[in-house]
Formats: C-alpha cells, structure tokens, sequence
C-alpha cells in the first residue's frame, strides 16, 4: 500500500513512513494511492467480532508490511485496554431510527482517543525498531491535544509539544493538557485561535531545515494514522444495525472534517452508507461551502461548542482531492487561494461531487443548547454540545433508513453548557475527580513562529 500527496508533489511513502511523516513536504496530506474493498462477506463477518478484532479486519490493507498479522493485533489490543466500557464504542437509542454512537469512554473521554492511542502503539513500536527520536507537534481546539499527550506522555524517544488557543478550551480540556507532569509533555497557550494554532503548527512542517532539525512528526488529523483508526467504528457501529444487508447513515459533528471523511473512506470500503451528514455549529463554513460552493472563511465565533470553532478545516483538502480527479495541482492552487485570499470558490462538477457524498446543516447556539435539555428530559442520555449539535442536524434528515450520530465527547467536558441547558452539573468519571487539584504546568506564547519554535528548540535539546 503506497500514499500520494493531495498536492502532488510529495515523495510517494509506505504506511508507515505516512505515519511518521504526517504532513507532506508540498504542504498536503496523504492518501492511499487506492482504497481496498471490502466484500459484503467480509463486511458481513464483523458482526459479533470484538472491536479490537474490527480493528484489525478493517485496517490491515491499509498497513502494507509496516507491522506483521500478531504484532499489529497486539497494539490494537494494548490501545484499547484502557477504555471504559467493554463494547468500546456502544450504540444507545434516541428515537425511533436515531441512535447515539458514543464514543467518550476512552482516558480523555473524547473520540481522538479511538486514533490517537492506537497512533502512541504505533510510534512506539516503530520508532522502539528504528532508535530514533521524534518531536511531536500538533494544534488542538480542545480534544486532540489531550488524547495526544495521554497516548505519548512518559515515552523516552517522543517529545510532545501541544498548541491551543487561549481562553478558547474548556477548563476541564484545559486541565487535561496542562496537569501532566511527565517530562516530554509540553503545552503551549497561543494568543489566537485553533486556526491560528493550525497555521503554526503547518507553517513548522513546511519549514524543512527547522523539521529535520526536530525531526518533526504530526498527529492532528493531517496524519493518515488518525483518520485510518476512526474508520473502523463506522464499521463497528453499521454491522451492529444491519449492515452489510441494510444501508445506515451517520450524522458527524465536525470541524476539521477527518471525523466525517474517516467515514466517507468507510463508504468507499463497501459499507453501506446511504448519508454522511455534516454538521456545524455557527462557525458553519463546511455547511456554506457545500450549500453554495463558496468556501470563504469568516473568522471564528467563540460557541458552546469549541472544538468545532475552526474556519480552516484542513481534511475538506482530502475531500476536494477526489472531487477534482485526483489533481494535485488543482487542490495546491485552491489552497494557495485559501492562504491568500482567505477562500475560493469551488467548481461546479467538484461541488456536484461534493454534494453527492455529504449533505449538511448547522445548529445555532439556542439550537444546540436546547437540544441538550431536550434530549435529556426526553431520554435521560446527557448530550456534550458537540453531539447535540450532531444530534440536532440529524434529526433533520431522518428517513426509513438507520440514523447514527457521533456522540464524540462526554459531558463532564463541557460542563457549563451542560449545567445552563440541564440544571444539572455532569461529573468527571472517578478517575478523573482530582483534575481540578492538580498543579498546571503550561507556556503562554504569542502568535509568532519564530517564537514557538525557539520554544520546541530549547526544551528538545535541539
């Protein structure tokens, strides 16, 4: 299995080398070169699997010679050891044809957890084999910093370092990020937000002497591992309804859009899938960019719902990849475009593409906030805002066939919004009842490259 570069211009890698590499050297993501099928058989077998075994079926096309058949079972097995809940990824109700697919029981109670300790297994061994150190950089809006640094904090040939918007994260997302005490772990409050964390963090890897210096690895989901290790669930969660013998639909609350495209490489398998549904908060640009095929950045409006406060979601490139033939040049002029002039305008055959894969809607702040009182008085299931703004979206496009919204954090996340919509303040798991008595450790920093770097450079030893 070999990766290509979105903006066809990147040396051709294996998966592990993806892996490891995460953002490519023209500035794209990687791609496999094809998607391996699935048949309606082997589709059909993942029912009643385990899903650490899912895992396995579903991802071992994707690896090539990267880890043999034990060893690769045997991460999946480490990675998900420490979740919550037996099913890893259960499925409750809401409504007739509505279910809830959640996906918070893992150490940080988000959904990276399902990539991101699978993506520490894997760099791990990889790296155990190879001897070398790598200098992990990512941008988080709230959740993937802490499901990065849970998955590498403490290991010897990883340093962490983790970029997030001041004042823009929950307390307890904050906490999560800044009470590690391992020496590898670094978190750095930026003045701005996610995209500006976002810009950084590319503008790190396209710095090629300052990359190789580090030797800089990626872990938002730029990185193919992430986007990979979130297929498998669309699988888990189809079977468990019918699937191969009866098509489903998701709903995806979503910000950078790996979550969503994790699942249209799901469709692109073999399962099932009658709709991937996008769904925003008021920072809506993927929902305006598929209702009118201008894809213009607006600045980002602080919600309720933070990690979904982006305007610059960097897996859409992925997207209008294969919405443009699989032309690299025409996607690396569309993103100068974006850097630029802050938006282009996409053309009318990629954007009947885009549409014949995706819909969309947006929930408003009072939306998503009474949907969470509604949904708990109704049912008694407690809604983060991010899954009820999934759940609020999907209730617009239910039909005859099985609706599944990601439910991708849990409430104790966001506890404020909870508590005004609910009256009820939701509690962290025991685990994690001390979060507020431990000590901080994090660096605030400007919007300035050279001055996060200078960061990176002293505290790895560079």
């Amino acid at each position: 299995m070999q990766y290509i570069s979105t903006r066809g211009a990147a040396p051709v890698l294996d998966f592990e080398a993806t892996m490891l590499t995460g953002l490519a050297r023209d500035g794209g993501l990687y791609l496999p070169e094809h998607v391996p099928p699935m048949t309606q058989a082997e589709i059909a077998g993942l029912a009643g699997q385990s899903y650490e075994e899912q895992a396995y079926l579903v991802m071992r096309p994707f690896i090539g010679t990267a880890f043999g058949d034990d060893e690769f079972r045997g991460l999946i097995a480490k990675a998900y050891a420490g979740f919550g809940h037996p099913a890893r990824a259960p499925i409750k109700q809401l409504a007739p044809n509505h279910f809830l697919l959640e996906l918070f029981h893992g150490p940080t109670l988000a959904f990276k957890d399902f990539a991101m300790q699978l993506i520490g297994q894997l760099f791990q061994a990889a790296l155990a084999r190879s001897g070398a150190r790598v200098t992990i950089v990512g941008a988080t809006s709230g959740d993937t910093g802490s499901a990065a640094i849970e998955a590498f904090r403490g290991l010897d040939n990883v340093d962490v370092f983790i970029l997030y918007p001041h004042g823009r994260v929950s307390d307890v997302q904050r906490r999560q990020m800044t009470t590690p005490g391992d020496a590898n772990v670094h978190s750095l409050a930026i003045d701005g937000d996610f995209d500006t964390c976002q810009a950084l963090v590319k503008d790190m890897f396209n710095d090629f002497a300052f990359r190789d210096s580090v030797q800089l690895a990626g872990v938002n989901s730029i990185n193919w591992a992430r986007v990979l290790a979130q297929v498998v669930y669309y699988f888990s969660a189809g079977v468990s309804l019918g699937a191969p013998h009866r098509p489903v639909s998701f709903t995806v609350p979503t910000g950078n859009f790996g979550d969503i495209f994790a699942g249209y490489i799901a469709r692109q398998m073999g399962l099932p899938i009658e709709k991937l549904v996008v769904a925003t908060n008021h920072n809506d640009i993927l929902h305006r960019a598929l209702s009118s095929g201008g894809y213009v950045t607006d600045g980002v409006k602080p919600s309720i719902s933070p990690s979904m406060d982006i305007q610059v979601s960097s897996n859409f490139e992925r997207a209008l990849f294969d919405a443009y033939g699989r032309e690299g040049g025409a996607v690396a002029q569309l993103m100068d475009e974006l850097k630029q002039g802050g938006g282009f305008q996409i053309s009318q055959g990629a954007l009947e593409f885009l549409r014949d894969a995706f819909a969309s809607g947006r929930a408003s702040e009072e939306e998503t906030s009474a949907t969470i009182s509604r949904i708990a008085e109704a049912t008694g299931e407690v809604l983060c805002p991010h899954s009820a703004v999934g759940v609020h979206v999907a209730e617009a496009h239910l039909s005859a066939t099985p609706m599944i919204t990601l439910a991708t954090a849990h409430p104790a996340k966001f506890p404020d919004a909870v508590e005004v919509a609910t009256g009820t303040r939701p509690e962290l798991p025991a685990r994690m009842a001390d979060l507020f008595e431990r000590e901080e450790r994090v660096t605030r920093l400007p919007n300035d490259l050279a001055a996060v770097q200078d960061v990176i450079r002293e505290r790895r030893g560079a």
